[in-house]
């Protein structure tokens, strides 16, 4: 029995290996769900370095797989983990683990990325925005298949303030593809700037920690990967929803090769486009012959405050469709044949 006073770090039982879990369950990754098993528990401490001061935090940690970074937050000494693992096969390796640290793991057999994370935690870890982030951590290896999903979600979630977001600023600690990692923290100018960049940057401080060589997983994928830290930040840096920034962006970067005009365009119904077009960039105060990548910022900020004028003004114009409408200018004029693709044939004509 522990003596009255300081408290001893929390110390795992011996337990098998990750290697002799794979071998003692018969686990295999699995190419379709693109998973990666890490090995070194180097490397898994390290992951969870990065996520900060964990002791007596609560720690949700998403597709455990056979449990490598779980040992190495269960070492931390977290209050509570919570495990949520898609794949079946992984559950009794993860149960052999919550024996070992008995009232400390919850296992959930589901899939992130329709969990309900709003009552995933104890209430009274409940902050106010404005204040220090709450002792709540999100880390996973996550599959690269799910990886820019589930990040857009939980941007989303970070822009509404719900979902595990509904705590405060919960911060998170996850592993991309090392492009996307790179796409995540890129600046104006660089060729990875991107929608992920920007999506991410407005709403979160995003580091990218360090990058894990891909011979250290197993099966050894194709690509590094990286290890990102996100913090929400207090204020956004585009106060506008979530849906017309992500709009906006996402329109922009459409045709990141082209001037940022050609972007816009895709924004407003064909008929007055021209015109609408050099209205909003006239209103933002942006050069319309910036490449998509060159854009700050605050140009962004701009550009979506501008558009979220013209859409007030005349609302029916934010549920446009530039798609749609190819589609059905397609359908009317070569009914039964096989056109080209959507962006040259709009190239073309323009």
């Amino acid at each position: 029995m522990a003596a009255p006073g300081k408290v001893a770090a929390f110390r795992l039982p011996p337990l098998p290996t990750i290697g002799e879990i794979i071998k003692l369950f018969r686990l295999k990754a699995l190419k379709q769900l693109s998973q990666n098993f890490l090995l070194d528990l180097r490397l898994t401490d390290k992951i969870v370095k990065q996520a900060g001061e964990l002791k007596n935090a609560h720690v949700c940690e998403v597709g455990p797989g056979p449990g490598g970074i779980t040992r190495s937050i269960l070492s931390a000494d977290v209050e509570q983990l919570l495990l949520i693992e898609k794949d079946a096969r992984f559950i009794p390796g993860l149960q052999m683990l919550s024996e070992a640290a008995p009232g400390k793991v919850r296992i959930v057999h589901g899939d992130i990325l329709t969990y309900k994370m709003e009552k995933a935690f104890p209430k009274h870890l409940k902050k106010n925005w404005e204040d220090e982030p709450p002792d709540i951590h999100i880390i996973g290896n996550l599959p690269f298949s799910v990886s820019t999903p589930l990040i857009i979600k939980w941007l989303e979630n970070v822009s509404k303030r719900d979902g595990p977001f509904a705590y405060g600023r919960t911060q998170m600690t996850l592993t991309f593809q090392k492009e996307v990692g790179e796409r995540l923290t890129a600046n104006p100018g660089s060729n990875q700037r991107s929608r992920l960049s920007i999506m991410a940057q407005h709403l979160c401080t995003v580091e990218n920690c360090f990058v894990i060589p891909g011979q250290a997983f197993v099966p050894k994928p194709e690509v590094d990967v990286a290890v990102v830290h996100f913090t929400p930040l207090v204020q956004p840096k585009i106060q506008q929803p979530f849906e017309l920034v992500e709009k906006v962006v996402q329109s922009v970067f459409q045709f990141r090769r082209k001037y940022c005009f050609r972007g816009i365009e895709t924004l407003f119904p064909e008929s007055g486009r021209l015109k609408r077009t050099e209205q909003l960039m006239m209103t933002a105060d942006v050069d319309p012959t910036l490449r998509p990548f060159q854009l700050s910022m605050s140009q962004f900020r701009k550009l979506c405050n501008a558009y979220r004028k013209t859409c007030d003004e005349d609302p029916s114009l934010f549920e446009f469709n530039y798609r749609e409408e190819l589609r059905q200018k397609k359908t009317r004029s070569l009914p039964g044949s096989t056109s080209q693709p959507e962006e040259t044939e709009e190239e073309n004509q323009l």
